[in-house]
Formats: structure tokens, sequence, C-alpha cells
């Protein structure tokens, strides 16, 4: 079934029919155009939105870019910055595929169409000329017919008038047979012009109207075609970024599950341990009891005449932990700020060189050496502080760490300058082999410039390592002294000389008659003055291990049964003594485990 067959007389509603196609395939463009901007807005406010929410600061100077929750929010930021991307595509390929080829496709159709419809009315206004002409000789005809009828009835009248003259009658005759021939003509003209009407109708109706309604139909499928496939690049556009989005959702789910909290919880400990030791307790201060001098500068231990010393209420003879703050002339524990911590209050016996009465060296004590408290806010440091090369303004636990990054960061410049120097001999030696293909003089300046950067480095990893072994020993210091306060040194083994095993046996005793106190419960309220005392650098004395020591904590050295120490600092009532190995090597052993000769 064609148009051209079923709607032969409907003309215009196939004029009408066609135009609502057109009208339909520009409105689909339009919005299509429109779907195409609203995809533009989309990415384009997706886009501001993720650079809104990225972070400012590069990954390797935000110290929040290492926790597992930040890390998948940049991960979910990013895959939404690619979904964005293939909404930009999507408007992309509407706009190429869809709108530009529909409009011209339109333009084409819209001049098809009229061509098609200006033949139809060229066709129409000849028939409708020709059924003019047709009606002008019929109304011709029938004029002469009457004409003539009138005029034969005129000379019939005449010739039965006998008062009429014969040139009258012959006259009308004359009239009359001249308008029958006239009408007879016109007969003539009238069929033939009926006869080529009828045959121009004919060729209209069955063929050439035919002919052009068949064409609009075709050119109406056409355009109906093309517009269903421009219903389907609208899917397609879709379906080909399909795959792009569902691999960024799964990039979502992916960062969504990378959340670690346990990890974040251990990087916030990386990133924020200062390796300050805890603050040790506040000590007693006891006014309330008389002070007697002590008969030794570096004990609390029981006098030679027999009494006992002297030692606020509730007091017990507990053993000192090892490491812990003492104010011996060991190396004294270290500030926040890299320094010596002010002493705490003395703990020691007045000195024998002092004749001053202790109640008045203990009042001027408290008078000048004030209880610090750490707190937060010390260990964290001052607001103002100003950063240094070393990252001395730094805890220890973090100078350590940025110190070990800036000494890696300095051999990676080093290698790749030493590198570089290699590249540049080997271009020298192949310019001196083929002088055509340079000249090796001109590669001495950069020679020089890369050997003495090598040894600038070299300069600069030496003094990083040099400050890093110090912060390590600081941070080691400040584990020690925490240890110290936790730990005591081990009892010796049941096989020990009765002289050794006795001391340990009544201290354990003492000990187990009351819980394990903190450091500032068990030591002594009264105090020696620790600028009386020295470090010494040499040995004092030689000892033996008479038992085999595990030295597994911070500080502490391990020993062998047997094996010949020298002594480098008695023990000074906390149950430790600091030895040195032959083959190299001090720390601290228990004074128990030994048999000491002083020199």
């Amino acid at each position: 079934m064609d148009w051209g067959t079923e709607l032969w007389d409907q003309f215009e509603v196939l004029e009408r029919h066609t135009q609502w196609g057109l009208d339909l395939l520009d409105r689909y463009v339009k919005f299509v155009k429109e779907r195409t901007e609203v995809e533009q807005a989309y990415a384009k406010q997706l886009r501001n939105l993720v650079k809104k929410y990225l972070p400012k600061r590069p990954a390797k100077d935000d110290p929040e870019s290492k926790f597992s929750q930040q890390q998948s929010f940049v991960q979910i930021l990013q895959e939404v910055n690619d979904f964005a991307g293939q909404r930009e595509l999507v408007a992309e390929n509407l706009s190429v595929r869809v709108c530009l080829e529909l409009v011209k496709y339109s333009q084409e159709m819209k001049q098809e169409r009229k061509m098609h419809f200006q033949e139809g009315r060229r066709a129409q206004q000849q028939l409708e000329s020709g059924f003019k002409q047709l009606e002008n000789s019929k109304r011709k005809f029938e004029r002469d017919c009457r004409e003539a009828e009138k005029a034969a009835q005129t000379a019939e009248r005449l010739d039965q008038d006998i008062n009429a003259t014969k040139a009258d009658v012959e006259k009308a005759k004359q009239q009359a047979h001249l308008r029958s021939h006239m009408a007879e003509e016109s007969k003539n003209e009238y069929a033939a012009q009926l006869q080529r009407f009828n045959r121009d109708q004919a060729h209209f109706y069955f063929s050439q109207m035919p002919q052009i309604f068949d064409k609009l139909q075709d050119m109406d499928e056409r355009r109906a075609t093309r517009l269903g496939a421009g219903y389907g690049l609208l899917s397609e556009a879709e379906l080909q970024v399909v795959p792009i989005i569902a691999k960024c959702l799964e990039g979502m789910k992916v960062a969504a599950d990378a959340v670690d909290a346990k990890n974040d919880s251990q990087v916030l400990i990386e990133l924020h341990k200062s390796g300050f030791s805890r603050p040790g307790d506040v000590e007693f201060e006891d006014f309330s009891q008389p002070m007697n001098r002590a008969p030794s500068d570096s004990s609390l231990g029981t006098p030679s005449d027999g009494r006992p010393e002297l030692r606020g209420p509730g007091r017990s003879r507990a053993k000192r932990w090892p490491f812990g703050k003492k104010n011996k002339p060991r190396p004294p524990p270290l500030s926040p700020l890299g320094g010596p911590l002010p002493s705490a209050l003395p703990n020691g016996p007045p000195s024998p060189r002092s004749g001053r009465d202790p109640l008045a060296i203990l009042s001027e004590i408290s008078k000048s050496v004030k209880p610090r408290l750490a707190s937060f806010r010390s260990l964290r440091g001052g607001r103002g502080t100003v950063a240094s090369e070393d990252f001395s303004h730094l805890p220890p636990e973090q100078q350590r760490k940025r110190l070990q990054q800036q000494l890696e960061e300095r051999n990676r410049e080093l290698q790749k300058e030493v590198d570089q120097r290699e590249a540049l001999k080997k271009m020298k030696d192949v310019y001196e082999k083929t002088p055509q293909m340079g000249d090796p003089a001109s590669l001495e300046p950069r020679i020089t410039e890369t050997l003495s950067n090598i040894e600038r480095l070299k300069l600069e990893v030496q003094k990083y390592e040099a400050w890093l072994a110090e912060a390590e020993s600081r941070v080691l210091s400040n584990r020690g002294d925490s240890l110290g306060r936790h730990t005591r040194p081990p009892d010796p083994p049941s096989s020990a000389p009765p002289d050794s095993s006795s001391n340990g046996s009544q201290d354990n005793k003492e000990s187990s008659e009351e819980p394990p106190s903190e450091e500032g419960q068990d030591t002594p309220i009264y105090t020696e003055f620790d600028e009386d005392f020295e470090e010494p650098t040499s040995p004092i004395g030689q000892c033996v291990a008479i038992y085999h020591f595990e030295g597994s904590s911070e500080g502490t050295i391990s020993m062998t049964e047997g094996e010949d120490l020298s002594l480098m600092e008695e023990d000074k009532g906390d149950g430790w003594t600091r030895v040195r190995r032959k083959q190299g090597g001090e720390g601290y052993v228990p004074t128990s485990y030994l048999r000491v000769s002083l020199n």
C-alpha cells in the first residue's frame, strides 16, 4: 500500500503530515541539544564540587593524606571526577552525532519536501488551467448554440411573415446559418477541450500525483527511520560510557572497603608520637620529721652506729628502678627540646662535706628548686618555637622521623649526582675516542659542578646522620627512662653466695611487704648536690660476672658467667651497676650478679 494509490485525494493531509514529521525531528534535535546542555552543566558542577573538596596541599605535604579515610575520600573524588568526564563524553557524542547530523538531515528533508510539493502544485495548476479552458469552451459552445437557435427562430419567423421582404428573409437565413456554423465549431472545440482535459486529469490522478505522493512517502519513511536511529543514538551514547561508569562505581566501592580504622590509629601514632617518657610522680616533701645526716655520700642505708635512717611516714626501702630519674652522676634524661631536664626534688643524703644542718639545706632546696610538672603543653612545645635545621624544635620521635626523611632525600640526590657523574665520564670518553661527536672540554664544567654537588651532599648526609644518631639516642634514653619505672633488677639465682643473696632476699622481703609503688614513692625526700659528682670517663675498678645475665631491656647489657668486666660506675642504691665489656659495649647489670674490686 502506498500513498499514491490510497491517498490520491489527500494532498492537504499529506502536506500536514510531512510537516508534522519534520517538526518532530526538529523538536527531538532541540530536546537533545538541551539534554546536552544539562549534561555539560552537570559535569561542570561535579568537577567544581570535586575541586572544592580535593585537598589543597600536595599529598607529600599533607599528613592527613596518610590516613586510609582521607585516601578513600580522595579516591572517591577522583572517581566522581572521572564520572563527570564520562558525562561530558555523553554530551559531546549527543552534540556531534545527534544534534549536528540531524539538523543537517532536517534541512535536506525540508528542501526535498518543498521540491515535491512544488511539483504537485504545478500539476494541480496545470489541471486547473485545463479545466478552466474546458469551462470556457463549454460556455462558448452553450452561448453559440443559444444564438444559433435564436437566429434560426428569427429566420423562420421572418419567412412566415408576409410583410417581411425577401432581403430580410435571406439575411435572417444567412445569419441563422452562420450562427449554426459557429455553434458547430464551438461544439467541436468543446469536445476537443474536453477530451484533452480528461486525458490530463487521468494523467494527473493516475500517474503524476501518485508518483509525487510516493516520493513524499519515501521521504517521510526515510525521515522516520533516521529519527529512530537518532533515538537509538541517545541510548547508545549512554551505553558507551556504562562500562567506565561501572568502573567508577566499583572504584568508589573499593575505596569504601579500603577504610582501615586500626591502620589509621597506627598512622596517628606514627605521625604524632613524641617519644617523651611519661612524667614521674611528684615527690613528697616531709617537713614534719627531723632528719639525720647519713654516714655515706652515696647511700641511704643504715649508719655505721646501727641506728636506722629516718624516712618520711609510710616509707619503705624499695629498690629504685633502672634508668629512672637519678640525681647521680649518670647521664640525665633529656627534655622535649633536647637539653637535660632540670633536677626534680633531690633525693640523696646530705654530703658530709657540708657542715650545714640538713633541715636548712632542705629548706633552701625547696625554695630554689620547685617541682616541675610535665604537661601536654610543655611536651608539645611553645607555639612560637622557631624551626631549626636539625628539627630539634620537634619531639624526639618526630625529630627522628623528619631527620630520617631528610637523610633518605639526600641519599637519593647523592645517588642521582653520582649516576650523572658516571654518565658524563662515559660521554667524555666517547668524545675523546670520537672527536667529531663533541668536544670533551665542554663537559668539564658540568663534571666539576657534579663533583661539587657530590661533596656538598656527602657533607649533608654526614650531618644528618650525626643528628639522626643523636635523635635516636635521645629516643632510646626516653624509652629507657620510661622503662625504668616499671622494671627492677632480677634477683640472683638460688645458688647465689650468702653475702649477695642475703642482700637480695632482704630487698625482696622488704619489697614484698609493700606493693611496688611508683617512682615518686620510693624516692627519698632529701638529696645531695649533683654538681659534686662528675661522670667517670675511665674504669674505677674491675668486676667478675658470677651469673649469666641476658640484657634484653633498653640500657642493659648481656654478660656471661665468669666474664671480666670494667667497672664504670658503682651501684648508687638502685641495684644496678654500670660496666663495660672487654669486647666493647657498655650498660647496666644487676649488682648482685657481680663480684666487685675497686681500684
